[in-house]
């Protein structure tokens, strides 16, 4: 299973609909990432790809400041699960790994 690459996310959240683009790499052995979206780039943190399912932590400030755990299950080129901020209810996760075009 492979989850390196850049994907499309999509978070159904108590204030709305967010996107956000998380790239994942392996780097010295370890799987590594980045998460961009409204107006900043974050560090992924403690990222873990067990089987299919993919788990991180990362922390914003915008919209405004959460520590989140992600916990998604790998299909392919798709991944589904939740996000949780502390207390706050799960919020739904879904995401599309983009292709590169090919270069001849």
């Amino acid at each position: 299973m492979s989850v390196e690459g850049t994907w499309d996310l999509s978070m159904s959240t108590p204030i709305g609909r967010i996107k956000a683009v998380a790239e994942f790499r392996r780097e010295d052995g370890a799987l590594i990432g980045t998460a961009r979206g409204t107006g900043e780039e974050v560090a992924l943190n403690d990222v873990v790809l067990d089987g299919n399912r993919l788990t991180w932590k990362q922390a914003i400030t915008k919209p405004m400041r959460l520590n989140l755990d992600f916990v998604v299950t790998i299909d392919g080129d798709t991944l589904a699960g939740t996000s949780r901020a502390g207390r706050l209810p799960a919020s739904k996760v879904t995401g599309e790994r983009r292709h590169e075009p090919k270069t001849p």
